[in-house]
C-alpha cells in the first residue's frame, strides 16, 4: 500500500494524502497525464472509471464516470487550473449529471498533485482537496471519500512499478 498518511483538517477544508512510490517522477506523472492509465485506478477498485474526455491543460477539463457493480454510472468533472507537468497538477474536482454538467447540489473540491523526487528515485506525491466549507468536506467524507480515494490511489503501484 502507498498511502503513508491521511489527514482530515475540517478547520482549514483539507483532505490530505501522501504517497510513497518507488517509481521516478515522470513514471508517476503518467498516471494523470494517460487516460488509459487513469482509468486503471481513478476510483474505487469495485467503480472502475471511464475517461469521456481528458485535456490536462490549463482551461481543459477531465469528463469520466464511474460504474458501480450494478451498473450505474456515478459521473464527474474536472475543470484543470494549472499544469506544471510532471511536478503538479490542479484542477476543481467534482460530480457531474449524465451529461457531464457539474451538479450544482454536491461539493466541488479545488485539488492540487505534488510529485516531489525523493531523493532515491522514488517519488512522494501529495493530494490536497480544499472544500469552500466545512459542511462540503464533511458531506464527502461522510459518503466514504476517504476510504475511496486511499483504496484508488493505492491501485497506483502496480501501474508504475519498474
Amino acid at each position: 500500500m502507498t498511502v503513508t498518511d491521511v489527514r482530515k483538517d475540517i478547520e482549514n477544508l483539507t483532505l490530505v494524502l501522501t504517497n510513497h512510490f518507488t517509481a521516478p517522477v515522470d513514471r508517476v506523472w503518467q498516471v494523470w497525464a494517460d487516460p488509459r492509465l487513469l482509468e486503471r485506478w481513478w476510483g474505487p477498485p469495485t467503480y472502475p472509471a471511464t475517461v469521456v474526455h481528458h485535456d490536462l491543460t490549463p482551461g481543459g477539463a477531465v469528463r469520466y464516470f464511474m460504474t458501480s457493480p450494478e451498473g450505474e454510472k456515478y459521473h464527474g468533472f474536472w475543470e484543470v487550473t494549472a499544469v506544471d507537468a510532471p511536478h503538479s497538477l490542479e484542477f476543481d474536482d467534482g460530480f457531474a449529471d449524465d451529461a457531464g454538467r457539474p451538479n450544482t447540489d454536491m461539493p466541488v473540491s479545488s485539488a492540487r498533485v505534488t510529485l516531489v523526487d525523493d531523493g532515491t528515485g522514488g517519488t512522494v506525491m501529495t493530494l490536497t482537496s480544499t472544500y469552500t466549507s466545512a459542511e462540503d468536506l464533511e458531506k464527502v467524507l461522510a459518503m466514504g471519500m476517504e476510504e475511496g480515494i486511499t483504496l484508488s490511489l493505492n491501485q497506483i503501484d502496480g501501474l508504475v512499478a519498474v
